[in-house]
């Protein structure tokens, strides 16, 4: 049906492009392509021989990133290379007019922020270019997104408050490690966490506010509040939404560590000298880590992602409980991934299809939220994602 072009091999990459064969009446042609061609060819040689072609591309690049859509006849590029390359690819989809999907927002390089401003701006040019582009299709953003979506549709006439749960309960042996870019995961949860309520967004320390959750099929866990991204989409499409937050699980001995390492500037993203030459001290630490794309064979336990949503129903209060349990060594199983790296692949695959079906089809720069949540809840179940809902005491 169509031909897809992946830009980025790492973990994420790994999952896409395993799922895209595992879907190869939609996904006809498979290009997978990175700055480095080694990590694309390994990734290459998991699969059977012909399914999937590999290039090598400079995502920073923009000419380059549209050379290659050209080169390779591209109808839709999945974007799972680093944050701060949205932009650049963005704008090789809006001159090539080729579909966009992507599974985080856009971070400032030279800036521990995030968020869909610059993304949101390029609207008009999508929607000159008569093509779809749809931000953060992973699972937080994404599935969530979609989880609150579906709670609108068939279980609430409004919503007052969200609160999103992440739980990712395995353990891969390291004293310390990410289980995605080290850079872009520290320098989201060492930063301010922010939540949204009655109009306005409050700022708190980092991990001052926590509660205990009790996620099932893992138990009771302490959760930390964080600032996330999809809670800046979901406060302009969830209707009479009154509070939106976002808590996440660590355990003692990452947080220990990251503290540690916050005390003696190692989580800097300013460039310091050394021995008379400059060096960012998060890139540095970045090169000690163990690569999260080694911790799929390590890692045992499960994750557990989903939305706790308080509103009313025919004039009735109620609450009730979307998630979804993946399990590491079955992810990895199938895909020679972690679940951290399965959770977020998994429902860029599912985007990328919907978009080529016509299932989801618009001309401009779109959120999850906005469209059907049905189709991609069943893709959910379909493509080793199930959900549960739970009702709650309300």
């Amino acid at each position: 049906m169509a031909t897809v072009l992946i830009i980025g091999a790492g973990g994420v990459g790994r999952v896409v492009a395993h799922k895209c064969v595992m879907n190869e009446h939609v996904f006809t042609k498979i290009v997978l392509a990175s700055r480095r061609i080694k990590s694309c060819q390994t990734i290459q040689a998991e699969l059977p021989l012909g399914k999937v072609q590999v290039a090598q591309v400079d995502a920073d690049i923009t000419d380059d990133v549209s050379a290659l859509i050209k080169e390779v006849g591209a109808d839709i590029v999945i974007n799972v290379a680093l944050p701060y390359q949205d932009l650049t690819i963005m704008d090789a989809c809006i001159a090539t007019k080729t579909m966009y999907l992507d599974t985080a927002n856009y971070e400032h390089p030279d800036e521990a922020k995030f968020e869909y401003k610059e993304q949101w701006a390029r609207h008009d040019a999508f929607k000159e270019a008569d093509v779809m582009s749809l931000l953060g299709s992973g699972f937080d953003p994404g599935v969530t997104n979609v989880f609150c979506a579906y709670a609108q549709k068939h279980y609430f006439d409004e919503i007052d408050t969200i609160d999103i749960m992440d739980c990712n309960d395995g353990n891969h042996g390291y004293p310390f490690a990410t289980n995605f870019n080290p850079e872009i995961n520290l320098r989201e949860v060492s930063a301010d966490g922010r939540f949204w309520e009655e109009g306005r967004w409050f700022k708190t320390k980092p991990m001052e506010v926590k509660m205990d959750w009790d996620y099932p099929e893992i138990g009771i866990r302490t959760s930390y509040l964080l600032h996330h991204e999809e809670m800046e989409s979901l406060v302009k499409h969830i209707k009479g939404l009154k509070q939106i937050r976002f808590f996440m699980t660590f355990g003692d001995s990452y947080l220990e560590h990251m503290r540690s390492l916050q005390n003696v500037g190692m989580l800097g993203i300013k460039p310091v000298m050394h021995k008379g030459q400059e060096i960012i001290p998060m890139e540095f630490l970045k090169t000690l880590l163990p690569d999260p794309s080694t911790l799929g064979k390590r890692t045992k336990g499960k994750t557990n992602i989903g939305i706790v949503v308080r509103g009313t129903k025919d004039g009735v209060r109620k609450r009730i409980y979307i998630y979804q349990v993946s399990d590491h060594e079955k992810c990895y199983k199938e895909v020679k991934s972690q679940a951290v790296s399965y959770t977020t692949g998994v429902p860029a695959m599912i985007g990328a299809k919907l978009m080529l079906e016509g299932k989801w089809d618009a001309k401009g720069v779109y959120n999850m939220e906005e469209f059907d949540p049905d189709p991609f809840m069943e893709e959910l179940n379909r493509q080793g994602l199930p959900w549960q809902v739970k009702e709650m005491d309300a």
